[in-house]
């Protein structure tokens, strides 16, 4: 992250977490260890290679997830009845609309507990010692998505 580029795509990944009311900070419960999180930088190109965009995912450690305590299923459904009516329209219509998937990860609810640790360079003082509590999923964690 120690480009001005890279920041900004990291904000924007936080901005789309917040935006989705995918997790909320709270103080971590006694005897609870939360799953870490990491960075994952990619960058778009164009077809002549000159780079499009760069992207940072926030993505969970969630191999250390463990069966019967942070998750019970393997995948949680993604599409909103919204988006899945909208496309059924579209091609009924012979419309052209163009959706954003860029958040779909972002959008499966969660039934278990699960607390995150948070990127440190988003730390806000006065609330160094506070996690987050999941209420979506985030990448890589157990409950994500199926492909």
């Amino acid at each position: 992250m120690d480009s001005r580029d890279w920041m900004l795509a990291c904000e924007d990944e936080i901005y789309s977490i917040k935006k989705n009311e995918t997790r909320s900070l709270v103080d971590l419960p006694f005897g609870i260890k939360p799953i870490g999180l990491k960075w994952v930088f990619k960058l778009k190109r164009n077809s002549d290679v000159s780079i499009n965009k760069y992207k940072a995912r926030l993505v969970a450690k969630g191999y250390v997830q463990r069966y019967g305590t942070d998750f019970y299923e393997v995948f949680v459904p993604v599409a909103c009845i919204e988006k899945i009516i909208l496309v059924d329209l579209e091609a009924s219509n012979d419309w052209e609309i163009q959706l954003d998937v860029k958040t779909a990860f972002l959008h499966g609810e969660l039934k278990e507990t699960v607390y995150v640790t948070r990127p440190e360079d988003f730390v806000e003082k006065g609330e160094e010692g506070k996690v987050y509590k999941l209420h979506k999923a985030l990448y890589c964690l157990r409950k994500a998505p199926r492909p």
